[in-house]
């Protein structure tokens, strides 16, 4: 018998049975999107953290800096980490104080019902990609610890995350978030310290590493505008996402969306650095892998004691068991929320729920289908954070905070911000697509709100 997959499989079905007992509190639409608006530091907090570090900071930000050094991680932890805590110093409270039930509530109260459907159907592509990332990394983590085809792996992971995100709802999710975040948490420095004291001179192996390896500096003849697109992608492409904003907004007072933000953001980026660790000696302890995003379950496989492993690679399959489901959670409620409940104001609380749990099913089955056919975990997540997203940041940063531009402008904004970076992508594979697209969605908010201030004169 294989008692690692066994061992994982246990985990899962104890996460599963945890997320149906806490699942049988949910009653309203807003029990199940939002966890009732009750969270307070402590699952605000790793419910936050969580929103990201599983698949990515663990699997792919150590595959990429294994593949290419520190500079291969910038974007995860360091990007994403910053992200987090810019959400709690600028934008928590103020979107906490809108009682939004989805991001898309936003841009219906501050622009137009136009608006809010063209954003539901332009956020949809980015979440489902995020998604995708997390259950392509679950067929990593079940691959490390069988003999499983990776394709037949990420099927079974499709499934076990469908079930899971239709038994629980938001707060199902933030519970199993302590839970794994303790869980990852222990692990992770498990696994550092580790290989720190069972490694034979890892003061002469680190020293070894080419210094190159050690900085966040891209490779030479990396441009300015590429340098800073880099960076811009994870801070203004993350900050107003949907499945971070939702985490935020489910907690129960805007003091605590702030300080659990911050609290979340500064614990990513204090964890991220061992798998950064990971990716950066491994290179040296395990040379030649096929598949760099194994690296962390093959140094876990190899430092670690079996039981050890199983409780490591149950908390990291149940890390992406909780973004994933935050993250189809969001598809679905975009849907069912800004889309048929809107057209049918008068459902009961049972229908909405219904309605959410069905979108979840969809989008499940969407996500397995761009997991199957990407190339990699690390290059999903970029994608999915600079998805036509400089029009969304541009847009919420406006409409958030200044009473300047309408629904012409954000309607232009969006378009022209999703235009230029599928145009600079995959047209003219331009190296800082983001950064124009960021550039040209804030010209056009600007340009369109000037006209129209001069027509509502």
């Amino acid at each position: 018998m294989n008692w690692l997959l066994f061992g994982i499989l246990v985990y899962i079905s104890i996460q599963l049975a945890i997320g149906w007992w806490v699942s049988r509190t949910i009653k309203t639409e807003v029990d199940y999107i939002l966890a009732g608006r009750q969270l307070g530091y402590v699952l605000g907090t790793f419910t936050i953290f969580a929103t990201w570090f599983g698949s990515e900071s663990v699997i792919g930000a150590s595959g990429a800096i294994y593949s290419g050094g520190l500079a291969g991680g910038t974007a995860d932890p360091f990007g994403f980490g910053l992200c987090i805590i810019l959400m709690g110093f600028i934008f928590a409270a103020p979107l906490w104080r809108r009682k939004l039930t989805t991001l898309a509530d936003l841009f219906r109260e501050r622009f137009s019902s136009g608006v809010e459907k063209i954003a539901v159907f332009m956020m949809i592509p980015s979440t489902l990609m995020w998604a995708a990332a997390q259950i392509r990394a679950f067929g990593q983590v079940l691959t490390a610890s069988s003999n499983l085809e990776l394709e037949i792996a990420i099927a079974i992971a499709a499934t076990i995350v469908i079930v899971y995100t239709v038994l629980g709802g938001l707060l199902a999710v933030a519970y199993t978030d302590l839970l794994q975040g303790v869980i990852l948490i222990f692990g992770l420095l498990a696994l550092f310290f580790l290989v720190l004291f069972n490694t034979p001179d890892i003061a002469g192996i680190w020293n070894s590493i080419d210094p190159d390896r050690l900085t966040l500096r891209q490779p030479p003849g990396t441009s300015l505008l590429e340098r800073i697109d880099i960076w811009a992608i994870p801070l203004c492409g993350s900050v107003v996402a949907h499945e971070l904003v939702a985490r935020v907004i489910a907690t129960r007072s805007p003091k605590v969306a702030q300080r659990a933000s911050i609290a979340a953001g500064t614990m990513y980026l204090g964890f991220g650095m061992i798998p950064a660790f990971i990716g950066l000696v491994g290179l040296h302890l395990v040379p030649g892998i096929e598949d760099s995003e194994q690296i962390v379950p093959i140094m876990a496989q190899t430092y670690m004691p079996t039981v050890l492993y199983i409780i490591f690679a149950g908390a990291l399959v149940s890390a992406i068991l909780s973004t994933v489901d935050s993250l189809l959670l969001v598809a679905s409620s975009l849907i069912s929320h800004n889309i048929v409940v809107k057209s049918r104001p008068h459902m009961p609380e049972s229908r909405k729920v219904g309605w959410a749990r069905f979108f979840v099913v969809i989008f499940g089955i969407l996500a397995w289908f761009i997991a199957t056919n990407a190339e990699g975990v690390y290059n999903l997540v970029v994608d999915a954070a600079a998805f036509g997203t400089a029009g969304f940041f541009t847009i919420v940063t406006f409409g958030l905070f200044t009473k300047f531009g309408g629904k012409y402008s954000a309607m232009a904004t969006l378009f022209t911000a999703m235009t230029v970076w599928l145009s600079a992508t995959y047209i003219f594979d331009l190296s800082w697509a983001f950064l124009l697209s960021l550039f040209c969605s804030i010209g056009v908010y600007v340009t369109v709100g000037v006209i129209e201030r001069y027509l509502n004169k």
